[in-house]
């Protein structure tokens, strides 16, 4: 097991390095120049020309690559043309308002999505099941940035039960987050819909069903457990989603995460900011997916026993 998560982390390093090259050659072909957006209009062509020869805008591409993973390789992901700060100081300021989204929103998303699926396949074709697919198939077809908006007018603007932007407090997380689950968990209730109703027509289910095995006993431990694995790839991959996918809403709510940052950065042509941004997503949603494939191992023992073989 020690040396999968060894392997699987040394494959950080490659996918890490095309990230960085398609990233600032993506940069490179935008238009505009840093010092002219830094310095305005008005400024002076020489002055401009300083100004992109100290921050290095003017260096080939491949050099600017270079730098930039000999500074990796020392630790520094590099400083902010606009800010003049820490790329990594920048991140951390604004990473725990993403985090925060991300996380309650996939443990809600977990919590709505998981129990309405298996209620729906174990009630399938009755009126609770026709109510849990169309809400599912309602939810799942709404934009985010809408349904935001809808959330915002009746709950702050019309009823004034919540604040509609900021984050000062736990009450400004509720509007978003639920923004965010709301669809998610209707793709979740879905995929464990249907997940369900696959193991329910196993054999191994019918044989412990025959033994006398409570119902309560065979959803848990022999059609629940044998389903869950795709649920869990599907909310480890939300939640990766959420991470690097929450502009919209971190726009909508006036949230300054990591989104709101990475924006302003790309029209500021901040490169090392927009590079620093997308390499600490990359390299959160890669140990998402590691975490998934170590929670499999836990779920499923065939998998834990590959594991250790392979090792």
């Amino acid at each position: 097991m020690l040396k999968y998560i060894l392997r699987r982390l040394l494959l950080l390093i490659p996918i890490l390095l095309g990230v960085i090259l398609l990233i600032m050659f993506i940069m490179d072909l935008t238009p505009g120049d840093p010092a002219t957006l830094l310095l305005g209009i008005n400024a002076t062509p020489e002055a401009v020309q300083q100004l992109n020869d100290e921050l290095g805008f003017n260096d080939p591409l491949l050099v600017q690559y270079a730098d930039y993973i000999i500074g990796i390789v020392h630790g520094d992901l590099g400083t902010s043309w606009q800010t003049s700060r820490s790329v990594f100081g920048e991140i951390l300021s604004r990473f725990p308002v993403t985090l925060k989204l991300a996380v309650f929103s996939i443990i809600l998303t977990a919590i709505i999505g998981i129990p309405l699926g298996i209620i729906s396949a174990i009630k399938k074709y009755s009126v609770l099941d026709m109510i849990c697919t169309s809400g599912a198939m309602i939810f799942t077809s709404l934009p985010r940035f809408w349904l935001g908006m809808m959330l915002i007018l009746f709950f702050s603007v019309q009823l004034g039960w919540l604040p509609s932007n900021g984050i000062g407090t736990w009450k400004h997380y509720i509007l978003p987050v639920f923004t965010l689950a709301a669809p998610t968990a209707a793709k979740i209730m879905r995929l464990t819909r249907t997940t369900m109703l696959e193991t329910i027509r196993s054999d191994y289910v019918r044989t412990a069903r025959s033994k006398g095995a409570s119902e309560r006993r065979i959803i848990a431990h022999h059609e629940l457990k044998n389903a869950i694995l795709p649920v869990v790839t599907t909310l480890g991959i939300e939640f990766g989603q959420l991470l690097g996918g929450a502009i919209l809403i971190e726009t909508v709510f006036s949230m300054q995460g990591i989104s709101t940052l990475m924006i302003n950065a790309i029209r500021m042509k901040d490169t090392p900011l927009v590079t620093g941004s997308i390499v600490f997503f990359a390299t959160m949603v890669c140990l998402t997916m590691l975490v998934i494939d170590l929670v499999y191992t836990v779920i499923d023992p065939r998998i834990r026993t590959k594991y250790t073989k392979s090792s």
